[in-house]
């Protein structure tokens, strides 16, 4: 048996990704195409003339065959170019950029307060089959799945903003008060302890505690299911009771043994979850009005405008390749055994 590097795993792994980008880039090219309406006449407005709309056409270069068009897109994209953004007048490299981090913070926040909740209670889950507890984790669980975000965001909204008055308005990453901080990472609660302002930090904080909760619970019912289910398999296991039997201390054995084995099919979930909620987050950014690159993607296709939609779907298919990677290598961490090749 021969030990993979970590170099021949993550070649092998951008290789097999190739297949994927492409196939994304092609569906997604004739996807945008099928979209109803028609961006020249969005573009030229309400009032606009045939001919101003058929001038409109060719200046984008719709009036040419799709063929062509797929082309002259792979040539941008092979420059690197993803073309304009009809609607905001930007580049949509520049609007995935610039919006990119808020919707990672806001899926990072969440993924965070879901791993802080859904480790500890599907342990406890384990250890207490049959109890209350295991009964109280899986209902929480299931109502985590069942209920929509959108609802759960509008539900959260309703009570501690407008009934209780103790969350923010749903205006953003920031109150209107305050100004955004210099942009180093572009997450504004790192950014704002970089600058050393502790009030800005604390108003990206409030912010952003409403929309991570709502992302948060239906990250952590799969989370916690999947917990409880790996850790009942491995505490059943004979390792574990000879551990158990040998003497070792309780602790040592729950998470120096059992919770280790237990990690693949947590991590696996977890990559799992990561990827949905970079796209499921679409909906929060609509409730809470935050800008991320979800609303940005739902206002280009209101408005028929193939770039951004192409770019949001390109850029997702790569953060998915991007997340399967580390993924593969956390499992090489873990689990040695995962890079032998026998």
């Amino acid at each position: 048996m021969a030990k993979k590097s970590k170099g021949t795993i993550i070649a092998q792994r951008l290789l097999s990704s190739l297949p994927t980008v492409i196939g994304v880039i092609i569906v997604t090219f004739l996807l945008t195409r099928a979209l109803p309406g028609d961006p020249a006449a969005f573009f030229a407005g309400p009032a606009a003339t045939p001919e101003a709309i058929a001038e409109i056409r060719t200046t984008l270069g719709l009036d040419r065959s799709l063929p062509e068009q797929f082309f002259i897109y792979l040539g941008e994209l092979a420059r690197g170019d993803l073309g304009n953004s009809l609607t905001t007048g930007q580049t949509v490299v520049y609007d995935l950029t610039t919006r990119l981090p808020a919707s990672l913070e806001l899926t990072l926040a969440g993924l965070t307060f879901a791993i802080a909740l859904a480790l500890p209670l599907g342990i406890l889950a384990a250890l207490r089959a049959g109890s209350w507890i295991d009964h109280g984790v899986r209902v929480l669980a299931t109502a985590g799945v069942s209920l929509p975000t959108f609802f759960t965001g509008l539900f959260l909204l309703y009570v501690l903003y407008f009934r209780l008055g103790i969350a923010p308005a749903p205006t953003g990453r920031l109150d209107i008060l305050y100004s955004a901080p210099n942009p180093v990472t572009g997450f504004y609660l790192i950014d704002s302890l970089l600058e050393g302002d502790l009030e800005l930090f604390w108003a990206s904080f409030t912010q952003l505690l409403l929309p991570a909760i709502t992302l948060g619970l239906f990250a952590l019912a799969p989370l916690a299911r999947v917990t409880r289910a790996a850790m009942l398999g491995v505490l059943s296991s004979d390792f574990i009771r000879t551990a158990r039997a040998s003497g070792l201390p309780p602790l040592q054995v729950l998470f120096g043994y059992a919770f280790r084995n237990a990690l693949l099919p947590v991590v696996t979930t977890f990559g799992v979850v990561f990827s949905f909620l970079l796209g499921a987050n679409i909906l929060v950014e609509k409730v809470f009005a935050w800008p991320g690159i979800g609303s940005y993607a739902v206002g280009a296709v209101v408005a028929s405008d193939y770039a951004p939609v192409q770019g949001f779907v390109l850029a997702m298919a790569l953060l998915y390749v991007v997340l399967n990677l580390l993924i593969d290598m956390l499992y090489v961490v873990i689990d040695p055994r995962a890079g032998v090749e026998t």
